[in-house]
């Protein structure tokens, strides 16, 4: 057990570093359109997923979705979910916004925590009022002083919470459920890169590097992926809830220290404002967990 539990940290680890350096890649492909690039995720993906499915024997799996109307209607709505998230997250990186996409990926859990009293008539506590009013003032903040909606941030945020949603309520393994989004986005993906007038598009035109780069689409997406699916199963989610934050601080640390992307005084206040709020919920979940463990240890006690 304590084995497992390791190397699921290993796992977690793994995945949320390479989300937090995913942007490198798509930055090193800003000479390819955001579309374009989109595109290659999409096919490489469904390619890589459905070689895992088979090697791993998730076909069984996979029927069962398949043979359930109920369960294709709500993954074509994460499909198109996931499709928006990753546009837009890969257009924020090209088009130097990699704060914002940092900013979206920081305020999901507070978006998480919103849908779950909406759909799930979950309770928020006082420690949850105040993280969720932090949230709202920051982004009030942002249309004061820039004049808009920090609309990648929240394009990000609310597209992934929204994806997180749907994906709880149909109960589709990681696997599974990439490979009918993939197969569903896949004809889309072919015919744009058919009609594209791009000088990448036409992958028999390109040299090896460039085919290279293009196919990296495919694992950059995927191998976190399945780093994360094996980390769940090894794991709790409250622990994977802690790691979840390496990815957009990496992103931040990103943008400001490689790509310089300018990080004033009004900007930081957003960040500081999320990050009190996210440092609420840390706080409050540690203590959750000492009370649990205490419980624990006194049942254990009064056993023997």
């Amino acid at each position: 057990m304590e084995t497992s539990s390791r190397s699921g940290i290993v796992y977690a680890l793994s995945a949320f570093f390479l989300w937090a350096v995913a942007p490198i890649y798509f930055k090193e492909m800003s000479f390819v359109p955001a579309t374009e690039i989109l595109a290659h995720r999409v096919i490489w993906s469904c390619v890589i997923v459905f070689v895992l499915i088979i090697l791993l024997r998730y076909t069984g799996a996979l029927k069962k979705v398949l043979q359930s109307p109920k369960t294709l209607m709500a993954m074509l709505v994460s499909t198109l979910l996931i499709g928006l998230n990753w546009g837009t997250f890969i257009w924020g990186i090209q088009n130097n916004k990699m704060l914002s996409a940092s900013l979206g990926y920081y305020i999901n859990p507070l978006i998480t925590i919103l849908l779950g009293v909406v759909f799930f008539k979950n309770k928020l506590d006082r420690v949850r009022i105040i993280a969720v009013g932090l949230c709202f003032c920051a982004v009030v903040f942002e249309v004061i002083q820039f004049g808009s909606l920090p609309w990648i941030a929240l394009s990000l945020a609310i597209t992934f919470g929204f994806y997180g949603l749907v994906r709880k309520k149909v109960a589709v393994d990681s696997f599974t459920g990439m490979a009918i989004e993939t197969a569903i986005l896949l004809p889309i993906a072919l015919l744009y890169l058919a009609l594209i007038d791009s000088p990448t598009a036409n992958m028999f035109e390109n040299s090896a590097n460039i085919n290279w780069l293009l196919f990296a689409a495919g694992p950059v997406t995927m191998i976190p992926l399945m780093c994360f699916a094996a980390a769940a199963n090894r794991v709790s989610l409250v622990t994977l809830g802690f790691f979840q934050y390496i990815g957009p601080t990496g992103m931040f640390l990103l943008a400001v220290f490689m790509y310089d992307e300018p990080l004033s005084a009004e900007k930081l206040t957003t960040f500081v404002l999320i990050w009190s709020a996210l440092a609420m919920l840390i706080f409050d979940s540690l203590r959750y967990l000492r009370k649990t463990n205490a419980a624990t240890i006194i049942i254990d006690k009064d056993t023997i």
